[in-house]
């Protein structure tokens, strides 16, 4: 339970992170729309992981 709190929660949120300035980087360089649209969806499914394991580790907290 340990890894996930303190070596995985931390690597998904830094992942999500990553995803969402490369994200605003391309939006704010004027880069093309699909890369874009491709960063987003990524972010989507981090964040989603991210909810995912944070909601594992409070099962496991809890138990």
């Amino acid at each position: 339970m340990n890894v996930i709190l303190f070596i995985v929660m931390p690597l998904a949120i830094a992942a999500v992170a990553i995803v969402l300035f490369m994200g605003l980087a391309n939006m704010a360089r004027g880069g093309d729309p699909a890369r874009s649209q491709t960063l987003m969806r990524w972010r989507v499914v981090l964040q989603a992981l991210a909810v995912v394991l944070a909601m594992l580790t409070i099962y496991l907290i809890g138990r």
